[in-house]
């Protein structure tokens, strides 16, 4: 890392759990932010990772290097100011939204109590900052409290502005060495106009795999009928009551469309929906206009905040319609930049469009890659062996390097590798969950990064594009620690629930395991069902995702040894059990997005218009990503052993199966169920 900074080459590094990366990226960060003007801004995708390094790693490093250095490292979490209490709006200066609420807070039930215990914290909280607030509250009640960016009247205009949590936060992190921050931030940084972080060189992302995902998730788009009525109802009393008439109407001709409108991808624009949008562009546009200036209300507060919502709403209404209006029309499916979608309504909320860019690249080539040094770094980025992959999707383009394995065992064959004790049909007996790689076979984890003929271990190689690709490799020994089990025997999984043939061999599995099984499906319907199915088989207590908290569920699951829990996407990336608790990941099939899903599916048509090959870019990337995140809940310690079963054969019959298996950490591979089940057996006993 103290290289890329030096050099302005971008880096990706692939650093397994327990590795250290956080340290590793920590200290060349703390460097560089003493002998520059800048901070270094680091970038996570979750709040564990951002207490983790707040509360434990850099208190512990600003400590130890403290001697060393000029003064004391300085460090700060900086959020979105959504996270933050507004004062303004707690204080009763913000417009009164009532109409809004979907509730009356004055009730006695569990929203309204939820409002009273953030005004009990208005008068007491240091940092405003939700997570603080113990037990959580809803979004419901906290939207009461907090605005977004775009909401803001700014420090300078609103009678709050001297004691604004978000704005006291951001001086906090103005004046540190390494700001902690999301990736939802960090996209909004650098695309808006307006920063949201001080200034800074150097930018580590980590949780890198989520990247692309959180990025599109921010400048994604959505329009509703409930949109245009908020607008609306902030609009009114401020504008003649014709113009938000003529709004409020388009927004009933929409509700009335979508509510008949099959939901899905929209390839054309429907002549119906093509008018409805604009008529909803045209009316919030005459509303923005009888609005008057914007800011020509500085010596009125209290209508400061009315104008300033009202103009919030209206933009993003008028925005979004005219962005929907923009996707289509294009001479060929290479020009078209964004896919719009129709998804279906819920007992909480109506129908909806949304409104998402095919790709992310050239953003963040352009905003986040263009002036700054980024690291990229997680357990989980070459996929296929290479790096490609991600880099492509990042902007960055191919070349960057090719990880791969340091040693031939981990891929070879399970009757070359296999040290059978004497038995002929058990691999391994004493040191290893069935591994039995012989000693001379042994490696140290890692893997090398390969380009331009250069194969020394841990070598990164300098590209073209400008980035680099290193896989540090894992203080793991994964074809003696654990097994990756393909269950070519089974059927095909297809869309009719799973086979009773799966039942069957799910039930085998944990049986042989003693209960100890993280079960990861793709979708909560499978985890149902097998719940369900097993419940009656199995004499271990079966936990489903849903029957509680995900937290609390995952404590019952790690403090019970004989418990299993099945789940499904939260589960794939959240879960950290080490220990005898968890023995067994069970994978009910290859977790590709699903065929309907509207936004992979445009991505995938997309790239194939251009040459590419869609399925393999998109889908099976997605794929290699998840089934890497999934395996690898099973090492989390260095005493940790046991088997990731893949129900699915096509991990070892389809053509794209090199690819998926080469996104795996090594353990060692093995068809044979009767030495899975062998191997489970011992681990229990012992």
């Amino acid at each position: 890392m103290q290289h890329a900074i030096e050099s302005g080459d971008h880096l990706a590094v692939q650093a397994g759990t327990g590795t250290g990366k956080s340290l590793a990226y920590l200290i060349p960060s703390i460097r560089h932010a003493m002998t520059s003007k800048g901070a270094v801004v680091v970038s996570t995708a979750t709040i564990a990772l951002q207490r983790q390094l707040v509360d434990r790693d850099l208190p512990r490093l600003a400590a130890a290097l403290a001697p060393h250095l000029p003064h004391e490292p300085a460090f700060a979490i900086l959020k979105g100011r959504r996270n933050y209490l507004c004062r303004y709006k707690a204080s009763a200066g913000w417009p009164d939204e009532e109409q809004d609420q979907l509730f009356d807070p004055r009730e006695v039930n569990a929203t309204g109590r939820m409002v009273q215990r953030i005004q009990e914290w208005a008068n007491e909280t240091d940092t405003g900052d939700r997570d603080e607030l113990v037990p959580g509250v809803n979004e419901q009640a906290w939207r009461q409290f907090s605005v977004s960016a775009r909401e803001c009247l700014g420090a300078m205009r609103c009678p709050n502005g001297a004691e604004c949590f978000a704005e006291l936060a951001r001086a906090r992190a103005g004046e540190s060495d390494v700001v902690v921050t999301n990736h939802a931030l960090l996209a909004i940084d650098a695309m808006e106009d307006f920063p949201l972080l001080p200034e800074h060189e150097v930018v580590v992302v980590d949780e890198a795999h989520e990247l692309v995902d959180r990025v599109t998730s921010v400048v994604s788009g959505e329009l509703s009928e409930t949109m245009v009525s908020v607008a609306v109802r902030r609009v009114g009393k401020l504008i003649e009551q014709h113009l938000a008439d003529r709004l409020m109407e388009a927004g009933e001709d929409l509700k009335a469309l979508l509510a008949a409108a099959p939901a899905g991808r929209l390839d054309d624009l429907p002549e119906v929906l093509g008018m409805t949008l604009a008529l909803i562009r045209d009316a919030a546009w005459a509303c923005i206009t009888a609005l008057g200036p914007r800011g020509g209300d500085k010596d009125d507060p209290e209508g400061a905040g009315l104008r300033k919502a009202a103009f919030t709403s209206l933009d993003e209404v008028h925005d979004t319609a005219q962005r929907m209006l923009d996707a289509f029309g294009h001479a060929t499916e290479v020009d078209r930049a964004e896919v719009v979608w129709l998804e279906d309504g819920t007992d909480r909320r109506p129908p909806l469009l949304r409104v998402a860019p095919l790709t992310v690249a050239g953003m963040l080539r352009d905003k986040l890659f263009g002036d700054r040094t980024v690291i990229l770094t997680s357990a989980t980025l070459a996929l296929g062996g290479a790096f490609d992959g991600l880099a492509r999707q990042w902007g960055l383009g191919a070349g960057g390097g090719r990880a791969e394995p340091s040693r031939d065992a981990a891929r070879g064959d399970a009757d070359d590798t296999a040290d059978t004790g004497g038995t002929g049909d058990t691999a391994g007996t004493d040191d290893a969950a069935g591994t039995g790689a012989r000693d001379g076979e042994r490696g140290n984890g890692g893997r090398r990064a390969r380009g331009n003929g250069d194969k020394a271990a841990g070598k990164g190689t300098r590209s073209r594009s400008g980035w680099t690709g290193l896989d540090v490799g894992s203080p793991f020994d994964h074809p003696r620690s654990g097994i990756l089990y393909v269950a070519k025997h089974l059927p095909q999984p297809g869309r009719d629930g799973l086979p009773e043939a799966y039942i069957e061999e799910i039930t085998e599995l944990i049986e042989a395991a003693g209960g100890r099984t993280l079960g990861l499906f793709s979708s909560m319907r499978a985890a149902r069902a097998a719940t369900e199915a097993l419940r009656d088989r199995l004499s271990v207590p079966l936990l489903c995702q849903g029957d509680d908290s995900t937290m609390l569920l995952v404590k019952q699951f790690a403090e019970d040894e004989p418990t299993c829990l099945f789940g499904t996407l939260s589960l794939w990336q959240g879960v950290d059990v080490p220990g005898p608790s968890l023995r067994l990941v069970i994978i009910d099939r290859i977790p590709f997005p699903r065929p309907d899903d509207p936004l992979s599916s445009a991505r995938q048509r997309h790239v194939a218009a251009k040459g590419g090959n869609g399925f393999m870019s998109v889908a099976a990337t997605h794929a290699a990503l998840l089934l890497a995140q999934g395996a690898g809940r099973l090492l989390r310690s260095q005493h940790d052993k046991g088997v990731v079963a893949v129900l699915d054969p096509r991990l070892s019959t389809a053509r794209y199966a090199g690819f998926l298996r080469d996104s795996l950490p090594p353990f060692w591979p093995t068809e044979d169920p009767a030495k899975v089940r062998s191997a489970l057996k011992r681990l229990g006993a012992s």
